[in-house]
């Protein structure tokens, strides 16, 4: 039997940020605009090569990041949010907004079980 579920859209919102440095990417150049692949490497110090390839390589399937390559020597590419990756902004905001007062409220959980503990 199919649940009303099983075609649920949020999944098609959950497929593009599963990766470990989906969402640090796309904050990264939300908030801070275009930037070289070098520039994203030392915003996101504990990121591979590989895995920084691969990340923007599905963003970029995806439509939701634009990379242009500029002709010049040595190669200069740049990474930025598309104009259909810009309509995620109010999400990306909202996310980050829910995910800050989230964090805050399960510290002070943690905080609480650890005073009831003593």
């Amino acid at each position: 039997m199919q649940s009303k579920y099983d075609e649920c859209q949020v999944h098609s919102v959950a497929d593009v940020f599963v990766g470990k440095w989906k969402c640090t990417i796309l904050l990264i150049l939300l908030f801070e605009g275009t930037k070289r692949f070098s520039e994203l490497q030392k915003d996101i110090p504990d990121i591979t090569k590989k895995m920084l390839t691969s990340q923007l390589r599905e963003l970029e399937e995806e439509d939701i990041v634009k990379r242009v390559v500029h002709p010049v020597v040595p190669p200069k590419v740049e990474y930025s949010l598309s104009e259909y990756g810009e309509t995620m902004a109010p999400l990306l905001h909202m996310m980050s907004e829910w995910g800050t007062k989230h964090r805050t409220r399960m510290h002070k959980k943690r905080q609480s079980m650890t005073k009831t503990q003593e």
